[in-house]
């Protein structure tokens, strides 16, 4: 079993990593494989609509020149994905929107290929809109008929400066209870 994250923060030691990384902590309790790839600061491509992916059917984005290639085929290796992305003006980051838009358009359209798959959204906040960006990753999730497994509130964490998540009890639950529901899901899946 294994889960592959995206941290769409540029900030490598920010909230949204150490949100991503309490669920890992979590995961690997129950022998999950975890990875973690930092998406955010990278320099990325928004998709052009071309449609080159749907006819070349080699399960690739045909704008090679940056990491989303590399996230595809970490997606369809992975049994769950999480996505993390810190809240940017009530949205995701210009990163993570360039991975949905690019991921979705090539695994819808070369056979939905993280169909029945997990996926789960982490949002790290420091006031509001929170949930706008927790919706636009879920809508990624949900668009490509995959699984996404709830928690005990939305998987958010509250937090402005680096480390400030970690004093958010009950953001710190909901990563807990978001992990146990992941390796819950998985198990059951597999069997």
């Amino acid at each position: 079993m294994k889960v592959v994250a995206f941290n769409g923060s540029p900030r490598k030691n920010g909230n949204t990593v150490r949100l991503i990384n309490k669920v890992f902590e979590q995961l690997n309790t129950h022998n999950v494989e975890t990875e973690l790839i930092q998406l955010g600061g990278e320099p990325v491509r928004g998709c052009m609509a071309c449609g080159q992916c749907r006819v070349n059917q080699n399960s690739k984005c045909v704008i090679d020149d940056d990491i989303i290639n590399t996230c595809i085929a970490k997606m369809i290796a992975a049994d769950c994905i999480i996505i993390g992305s810190p809240t940017y003006f009530s949205n995701v980051t210009a990163e993570v929107k360039a991975l949905i838009d690019r991921a979705g358009y090539v695994t819808r359209g070369n056979g939905y290929l993280l169909r029945r798959k997990l996926g789960a959204a982490i949002v790290a906040v420091r006031r509001a809109g929170a949930l706008i960006t927790f919706n636009a990753i879920n809508d990624f999730f949900l668009i490509n008929e995959m699984i996404i497994p709830g928690s005990s509130y939305w998987n958010l964490g509250i937090g402005r400066e680096p480390g400030d998540v970690e004093t958010d009890a009950e953001g710190l639950n909901t990563m807990n209870s978001l992990a146990e529901n992941i390796a819950w899901l998985l198990k059951k899946i597999k069997d």
